[in-house]
This record gives structure tokens, C-alpha cells and sequence, in this order.
């Protein structure tokens, strides 16, 4: 059996966006792959009919983002296919759709916008809702003279020097400078190509949805100009007359999603009565009189928090019907389909172990993009009335023909304070019991995540390599409960605990383990905890931190999310309990490690910014601990999943090379 080999992963491909035609017979998705040149991915739409799997590539120029079934036989797709010499101004942008025919043919070109367009649902009489992004400070240049646009860009050339900002976040991770920039909501009339916005300029519009009679449109944002709210409001807009109405005030709820049943509205929200930010939802329904009545309080967390480096781009989570709600949840170490109804009971209608992704259903068939066993991601299909799942696609199956794929090997223990944790082993290729080895403990991030069963192909690389790899889900994860998971004011606690025992377990599992020879890995809180474990003992001898914080000071007030989630997450603030922020901070027991630590980091990481592994690594050259720093220009927060293919090729060349002159100098 062959070596899984780092790049390996150039030939992965990538399944979201799965959309079911009315008549529920195909399947549309997008498959994305990394090009020739490892600089990008491609993106291309694939119909899969549900009934007998048969496959077809719909386009071939990887230029395909959003797409929506207009009818049974007709595709509507964002793609760029105008190829034009001229390089647009930024004040000027453009977003072209096309209509694409099942039976095939060119995909005819249906308009153009003059916006940066995020969303588009078609609603009647040729008219559009839209979403894009819009700049309070550089309006659109729709409307204005020739005169009037050369000015504005003129303007907007000079100020290219500067970057001004007067609010927070002032940046958000993958969106760079967002300073006054909004999500806002248009009405497009293809007929006479008018747009009208129907939410002000400085809401930020996170979520949009058209009941089914395209009568009435919902979203859902905040509303803002300094410092950005934790709660929503939502709105509803007559399309008929264009009236707006506010339907849910600010205050109460963090929405998630929400859809239409009829003329009313089902929303899922955290309501933060005890666990802050992090709280799991609550199930309600809006009805036409404003009435809220919340059917279900399942403490279950919605949407999909499985890890893995497998997977890109993003999908439907949630489908609200007449008989209840259609959701995907994090259950312990798995996402699973969950039905729950209006009476508030919950019926799991899937059982296999790994993730359910992202999903679509008519009547009793659901198809979802999902990760089984140690495959890759393919596209399912889930009879309700049997239970029964069958593969439709194989589109992965040849890259992993042939190669060593480690089965994760299950390793739960009851914690010292009797709390169930979750963990696993994969054994290295070609294991020999009598022969010692070097491990490796990969830790999640979130930390309101978890780690499963599914394929993780830095993971499984490391076994090729020749080590053992263990991975657990320390108290502070998702898929157990709100208590489980909250650990506010107590990082570096018993989430530090529960690894530490994990680790002991094991050890003592696996005597084939080196004791000298063990690496500590993770990314985002993973890398927090790395950063942690390397400053409280000295049992790991190599350290790779990804994507770390160090310092909550510093991360609270640069980062996007710094200045409510560092405070919640602490329980402190820097002038009320800043000592309490340091006690929790891996830079204060810097001067304590002794560990060989690499710090991998993205200059456009504002998440966790760059200046978290600039003071971990500067702290340990004053100590004079061997460290190494790799920073990667142009990459964000999501550098291990969706960068760039060369950078993830340098990332894990980076970790391979650290760990094997550490851990096996002998090679």
C-alpha cells in the first residue's frame, strides 16, 4: 500500500452548495479544485440525477460562484465570462448572471449588475432580491455624470495612501478593511434595470429570504455606526408596495438562520440567557401578528462543527416545512440530520458516524454533501421513510485508491471529574507493535468545535509519515451540551486537564509510543492551547502553534471578533479583572517553556492577528528557545482549509519538517 503524500490534496475535490430542482429529479452543486498552477481553486456546477446517480460537469470554465434552479430545467449562475481587457475601478464593480439549460448549450448571459453581489433570489415579474456590499464611504457610481464619476474616482485614488477607521470591527477576517462597508439589500427590476435598496446603509444584512408567493422578503442584520451590536433585528419588506416594517427588535436574539412557512417565520436564535455568545439556539416562529412563541429549547448545537481541511465553501443547513424543521446538527463527534416539530419533538433521522455538511430535500428524499468513513466528501442520498443511505458520487475515490488510510481508533476515558471525553488514535503506517514511534497530539480549534472520524489530510499525512496521531474533544467543545462547553474564565483550565489525561491515556494504550518524542499541535484556540501547554510543561519536544492567540489583551482589541469574544471568553476585560486576562494569556509563562516551537501565522489573519505569533516568538528568542516564525502574505484565519494550494503545500512542509528534526532527527 502506497504513502499518502502531501500534495495529494491538489487532487481532492470539494462538493457544496447541493440544491435539489423543484421537481426534486437533480441535484445541482459546486466541485472546486485547485488549478494547475496551485495559485487558486476552480469552481465548477455538477448535476447528479437523484434517482440513479448518473453525473454530469455542467461548466468547464472554473469561473462559477453562486447558482439557483430557476425551473425544472433551467440553472441561473454568477460566473465571469466576459473576459474583458479592461481592468475595472473599484468603484465600479460588476457581477454578471447567465441562465444555463439541463439539456444543455451556452450559458446566455441575463444581465449584469453594478454591484458586488454576495446573493440574488429570483422574485415575480422579472424582478430580483439582492445582496452586495455596499461602501458608505465611496457610494455606488450608478446615476452620476461622467463628470461626477471621474471626481469620485480621483478621490478615491488619492485616499489609497490612507486607511482611515472609526468603528469596530474596522476589518473582518476574509473581508479585509470592512470600515463602513455594509451588506445592504437591493430590489432589482430587470425589465427597466432600476435598483432600489430596501435596508438603510449602515445595516449589515447577514441573512435574506423571500416567502414562497415572492410577496414579501425577510432579513436580518444589525444596524450600526460604531461599534457593531451582538443582537439582531428583523425586518420584513412588502414587494409589493416596498414597504419596510421591523418585525424583531434588537436586544434579544442572535439569529442563526430563518426561513418562511407560509406567512409565517421560524427562526433559530441564541437567546443568551446564560451562556453568552457561544449559547446554543432556541427554535421559534414568528407569526403575521407578531407573535412569538419559541416550540423547542433542544440545547443542541445547529449546523455542522465536524473539523477537517477538506472541505470548501458552504450550503444549506437548515430547511423549515409544514411539519416541522429540517436541521443539521453537531451530535457528540458527528453531524446528523435532525427533525424536530412544532410541538418541540426531536427525531434524529440519520445515524452514520462522520458529517452531514450541508443539505436539500423534497418530500421524503434528502440529498447532502457529506464525509463517511475516511472518504472524502461525496454527494448522498437519504431516504426518510427507510433511513437507508446511498452514495450518488465517486468523485474522490480514485485520489485515495491505493494509499495507506489510517482508521482513527476510538480512545473515550471519564476524565477525572467523571466528564465523558472523546478521543482517538490513528497508528502510523505500517505499524510494527515491536518498534517505538514519535506521536503527535492535534488539538481543534473554536473551541466550540469537535473532532470525529472523517478523513483529515493533514492528519493522515502524519501517520504516513510515520507517527501516531491523537486527537480528543477537551471540555469547551461543541456536541454536548451548553455546560460542556463553556469555559468562560477558566482557559487553560480543565480543557488543558482533559488533554493532559487524554494524553496519559494514550500512553499508556500504546506502549509502541516514545515518551521523548512527542509533538503538540492546533490551530486558532488549538493554537491558544499550544501555546498554553508548551508554557506548563516540558513533556511535548516539538511545538507547531497555527493561527495562535497569546495575549488576550492584545487579541481584544485588534482583532474583529476581540472585543466582545475576548471579554466573554475571559470573563474579564484590560480594565476590569486585566489581570484575570493575563492569567489566562500564554505570553505570561513564556519565560517557562523549553519547548522547540514553530509559529505559523497569515499577515491577514484578523481573527487572531499576526502580532499574537510575533509576541509568542519574540518572548521565546528572549529565552532563548529555538523557534522559527512563517508568515504568510496574502492568507487569512482559513489558511489550513481554504488558502491558497501553494501555501497549504508550505504549511504542512513547514510542520513536516519541524516535527521530523525533532521528533526523528534519525531520518
Amino acid at each position: 500500500m502506497e504513502a499518502l503524500q502531501l500534495e495529494d490534496f491538489i487532487g481532492y475535490r470539494f462538493l457544496s452548495a447541493v440544491q435539489l430542482s423543484p421537481n426534486g429529479s437533480y441535484a445541482a452543486y459546486g466541485v472546486k479544485t485547485s488549478n494547475s498552477e496551485k495559485k487558486e481553486y476552480l469552481s465548477d456546477l455538477w448535476i447528479t440525477a437523484v434517482r440513479d446517480g448518473q453525473t454530469r460537469q455542467y461548466t468547464g470554465m472554473g469561473d462559477v460562484g453562486s447558482f439557483r434552479w430557476l425551473d425544472d430545467e433551467t440553472l441561473f449562475i454568477q460566473a465571469d465570462r466576459e473576459h474583458s481587457d479592461k481592468e475595472l475601478h473599484p468603484l465600479e464593480p460588476q457581477t454578471h448572471f447567465y441562465t444555463l439549460r439541463l439539456d444543455g448549450g451556452e450559458a446566455l448571459k441575463a444581465f449584469t449588475l453594478p454591484l458586488r453581489v454576495t446573493e440574488i433570489l429570483p422574485l415575480n415579474g422579472n424582478r430580483w432580491a439582492v445582496r452586495a456590499i455596499y461602501d458608505n464611504t465611496y457610494p455606488t457610481l450608478t446615476g452620476q455624470t461622467e463628470e461626477e464619476k471621474d471626481q469620485a474616482r480621483k478621490n478615491f485614488d488619492e485616499e489609497q495612501d490612507y486607511t482611515v477607521m472609526d468603528e469596530i470591527p474596522f476589518w473582518q477576517n476574509g473581508a479585509g478593511i470592512t470600515n463602513k462597508k455594509r451588506s445592504r439589500v437591493y430590489l432589482y427590476d430587470a425589465t427597466d434595470g432600476s435598483l432600489t435598496p430596501l435596508s438603510s446603509s449602515y445595516f449589515d444584512v447577514s441573512l435574506m429570504k423571500v416567502n414562497q408567493a415572492q410577496t414579501q422578503l425577510m432579513y436580518i442584520g444589525v444596524d450600526y455606526t460604531d461599534k457593531m451590536g451582538l443582537t439582531d433585528s428583523l425586518w420584513t419588506v412588502d414587494l409589493g408596495t416596498g414597504q419596510a416594517h421591523e418585525r424583531i427588535a434588537a436586544g434579544t436574539y442572535q439569529f442563526r438562520t430563518a426561513e418562511y412557512v407560509g406567512e409565517d417565520i421560524v427562526f433559530v436564535a441564541s437567546e443568551r440567557r446564560k451562556y453568552t455568545i457561544n449559547e446554543n439556539p432556541t427554535f421559534s416562529r414568528l407569526d403575521s401578528q407578531g407573535r412569538i412563541t419559541r416550540f423547542a429549547d433542544p440545547d443542541l448545537s445547529v449546523g455542522n462543527t465536524v473539523g477537517t481541511d477538506c472541505r470548501l465553501g458552504e450550503g444549506r443547513w437548515f430547511m423549515a416545512e409544514e411539519d416541522g424543521v429540517y436541521c443539521i446538527v453537531t451530535d457528540q463527534a458527528c453531524s446528523r440530520l435532525c427533525k424536530i416539530t412544532y410541538d418541540g419533538r426531536i427525531e434524529f433521522l440519520s445515524q452514520a458516524e462522520g458529517s452531514m455538511d450541508v443539505l436539500a430535500k423534497h418530500m421524503e428524499t434528502v440529498v447532502f454533501i457529506g464525509m463517511r468513513e475516511q472518504r472524502l466528501q461525496e454527494l448522498y442520498r437519504l431516504d426518510l421513510s427507510s433511513g437507508e443511505e446511498t452514495p450518488l458520487t465517486n468523485f474522490n475515490d480514485q485520489v485515495l485508491n491505493g494509499k495507506y488510510v489510517a482508521v482513527p481508533q476510538p480512545l473515550s476515558f471519564a476524565n477525572k471529574d467523571g466528564v465523558e471525553i472523546d478521543g482517538w488514535v490513528l497508528l502510523p503506517k505500517d505499524y510494527d507493535a515491536g518498534r517505538t514511534y514519535p506521536a503527535i497530539l492535534n488539538i481543534h480549534g473554536g473551541p466550540k468545535t469537535v473532532y470525529g472520524t472523517v478523513f483529515s489530510h493533514e492528519m493522515q499525512l502524519w501517520a504516513n509519515e510515520g507517527y501516531f496521531v491523537f486527537f480528543s474533544n477537551p471540555r469547551g467543545g461543541d456536541g454536548r451540551g451548553d455546560d460542556f462547553a463553556d469555559i468562560r474564565g477558566r482557559y487553560g483550565t480543565v480543557d488543558y486537564d482533559d488533554l493532559m489525561e487524554f494524553t496519559d491515556r494514550v500512553l499508556e494504550t500504546y506502549p509502541a509510543i516514545d515518551r521523548q518524542r512527542l509533538g503538540v499541535t492546533g490551530g486558532s484556540y488549538g493554537g491558544f492551547m499550544t501555546n498554553w501547554i508548551i508554557g506548563h510543561t516540558s513533556r511535548f519536544t516539538a511545538a507547531v502553534s497555527q493561527r495562535s492567540i497569546s495575549n488576550w489583551i492584545s487579541m481584544c482589541c485588534t482583532t474583529d471578533i476581540g472585543y466582545y469574544f475576548a471579554v466573554d471568553q475571559t470573563a474579564s476585560t484590560p480594565w476590569d479583572g486585566g489581570e484575570r486576562m493575563w492569567e489566562q494569556s500564554p505570553l505570561k509563562y513564556a519565560d517557562r517553556v523549553q519547548t522547540p516551537t514553530l509559529f505559523l501565522h497569515s499577515d491577514e489573519d484578523f481573527r487572531c492577528w499576526q502580532v499574537e505569533a510575533l509576541q509568542m516568538f519574540t518572548a521565546l528568542k528572549m529565552h532563548g528557545v529555538a523557534s522559527r516564525l512563517c508568515l504568510f502574505k496574502g492568507e487569512n484565519h482559513e489558511l489550513s482549509r481554504s488558502g491558497k494550494p501553494v501555501h497549504r503545500i508550505r504549511r504542512l512542509k513547514e510542520i513536516s519538517a519541524w516535527f521530523t528534526s525533532y521528533l526523528q532527527p534519525s531520518k
